[in-house]
């Protein structure tokens, strides 16, 4: 174990970002010396020279947020199962001689939901709508679609919101229980005839957050489910646009406080080995959670 840990944020923008945080927390917690940096870079050409210093043993440990969460694969070495399968990264380690990389998203956003007591496994009758179909939306659907939940992903263009519906469907057989995914557009005339279905809503894009806050993923004048759960994936501001109209509403809605630290938990065991110190770690924003940021 080095003396000294170094780990970081790879994305843009990152002004928002509270990872620093919940990992030095985590390391004091173990009594680690070290830092977590933040590394905004928006042009891609950046990123080699990242990954470089983990192969010198400069940085011990990436994670990597929008918009490089699947830019980054090229540059590694190896992708874990649940990764390749998801088709993008978001955790990134040296193991051995290796640059490997995880996806820890989706592992944290089912531990969120059974926090929250909405994860529901096996059924096959609970129906999801995915907004957006981008690298954080792959491991929401990853998570649900093995977990035999009824997918819809709507996008903007729907060629895009098809392509990852047909990499989750694609082999499904009548000897595969999984339901498969299909595909919308993300439109108000798209989504009205599938709100009486819905049991749960997940905004996987960047709609609504600081400092757009106005913003809101959910199309104008169309209504709220009236019995699914809203889950924002953006945790700035607390409390989205989305999420207080739903609340509004009657809804049950969180915001991705919850899977930030539950994903960063899982990093932080592959960094150093040690189990991650969630009390600390959900602890070190306590104050942010409560309206701070």
């Amino acid at each position: 174990m080095p003396e000294r840990f170094t780990f970081g944020l790879l994305g843009y923008p990152l002004g928002h970002s509270l990872s620093p945080q919940i990992h030095t927390a985590a390391m004091k917690a173990h009594g680690l010396q070290g830092e977590y940096r933040l590394f905004p870079v928006q042009d891609a050409r950046e990123m080699p020279g990242l990954i470089q210093k983990m192969r010198e043993g400069e940085l011990q440990g990436i994670n990597v947020t929008i918009p490089h969460k699947q830019a980054v694969i090229p540059l590694l070495d190896e992708l874990t199962p649940t990764a390749h399968s998801i088709g993008a990264v978001n955790t990134v380690s040296l193991q051995g001689e290796r640059i490997t990389g995880e996806n820890t998203d989706a592992g944290g956003f089912v531990a969120d939901l059974e926090r929250l007591g909405w994860f529901s496994n096996g059924s096959g009758s609970n129906h999801a709508l995915i907004l957006g179909a981008g690298g954080s939306a792959r491991a929401i659907v990853f998570a649900l679609y093995n977990n035999q939940w009824r997918l819809t992903i709507a996008a903007r263009r729907r060629d895009q919101a098809e392509r990852l519906a047909a990499a989750f469907s694609a082999g499904n057989s009548g000897a595969d229980d999984r339901l498969p995914a299909t595909a919308t557009l993300w439109e108000k005339s798209a989504l009205e005839e599938l709100v009486s279905t819905l049991d749960l809503v997940v905004n996987t894009t960047p709609v609504g957050m600081h400092p757009d806050v106005t913003d809101s993923p959910w199309p104008e004048n169309l209504p709220p489910p009236r019995q699914a759960a809203v889950y924002d994936l953006v945790y700035n501001p607390v409390e989205t646009q989305f999420t207080r109209a739903a609340i509004e509403a009657g809804l049950q809605a969180a915001n991705g406080i919850g899977m930030l630290v539950e994903q960063a938990a899982l990093s932080f065991e592959i960094w150093t080995g040690l189990p991650a110190p969630r009390e600390e770690m959900h602890g070190a924003i306590a104050n942010q959670i409560a309206g701070e940021i």
